[in-house]
């Protein structure tokens, strides 16, 4: 479970809630660039402030007790406060056990490149083990982020959105032939459906859109222009008319078509 706060009082308690729970494990949030959450002063603005996040992750500590804690930042908040390596020792004098760690600044939000190099220095900083994060998505750039980053653990964010079987292709779990026997027709359609179980249908059908808008993009890869059946997917809020999109919509068309379409569009 990942927490996002400014108040060590509110981490400590959310925390023990979590832990008395069930959680096996809680992360805190110190890289989020959204403007909603940091100016909340959470996510990433708690770089900004050493002695704020030294408290949080102290707070959250006591309150996750023996459950344990870790910290998912970004190498500063800009380019003139690179201090992810502080706020690392820092994490690990209070007590986390992991750390990730995003390679841009929150300024950067997701433009330009991660620099996999500079994680490498936060690895550096502390005993911990470091996730790197950022730009990871085909397997070809697993030595080489693990090379540059110093990193054995690797993670993968938005690498995945539209791509549920990133991670296991990464991993080397998946392969383009098992890709082949996957039908996005049903690969969309359990997506949505779990969506709609875990959220509830109203709340469901609306977190569900930018999932949707994942795919979609995908298949336009592929196929080039889409009908005007898309855009009214994207504002469909009956699940049964939703169902029936994806399904004619995908009809025919296997996870490794639209992985080879991917992969011709960043090779051009």
């Amino acid at each position: 479970m990942q927490l996002a706060g400014r108040e060590p009082k509110a981490m400590e308690e959310a925390a023990r809630h979590l832990a008395g729970g069930g959680a096996d494990h809680i992360d805190i949030n110190m890289g989020c660039p959204a403007k909603k959450v940091v100016g909340g002063a959470s996510g990433a603005a708690l770089m900004r402030d050493l002695d704020l996040a030294r408290r949080i992750v102290a707070a959250t500590k006591r309150g996750a007790g023996s459950v344990p804690v870790s910290v998912k930042m970004r190498l500063g908040w800009d380019r003139s406060q690179l201090n992810a390596a502080d706020i690392a020792k820092a994490a690990s004098e209070e007590g986390a056990v992991r750390l990730t760690v995003h390679g841009r600044t929150r300024d950067q939000f997701y433009e330009g490149h991660a620099d996999w190099s500079a994680i490498a220095d936060v690895a550096r900083a502390t005993g911990l083990p470091v996730t790197a994060n950022g730009d990871l998505t085909d397997p070809d750039q697993v030595p080489l982020m693990r090379a540059r980053s110093g990193c054995q653990g690797l993670m993968v964010g938005r690498g995945a959105c539209g791509r549920p079987w990133a991670p296991a292709l990464l991993a080397g779990r998946a392969s383009m032939v098992d890709l082949a026997q996957r039908d996005m027709a049903d690969i969309t359609t359990e997506h949505y459906d779990a969506m709609l179980t875990h959220y509830g249908p109203s709340v469901g059908v609306r977190h569900a859109r930018k999932h949707l808008g994942w795919y979609l993009e995908g298949l336009a890869r592929l196929v080039g222009e889409l009908s005007s059946e898309t855009a009214v997917l994207l504002r469909q809020s009956s699940s049964d008319e939703v169902f029936a999109s994806l399904r004619r919509l995908f009809a025919g068309v296997s996870a490794a078509e639209l992985e080879s379409a991917r992969i011709q569009r960043k090779a051009a």
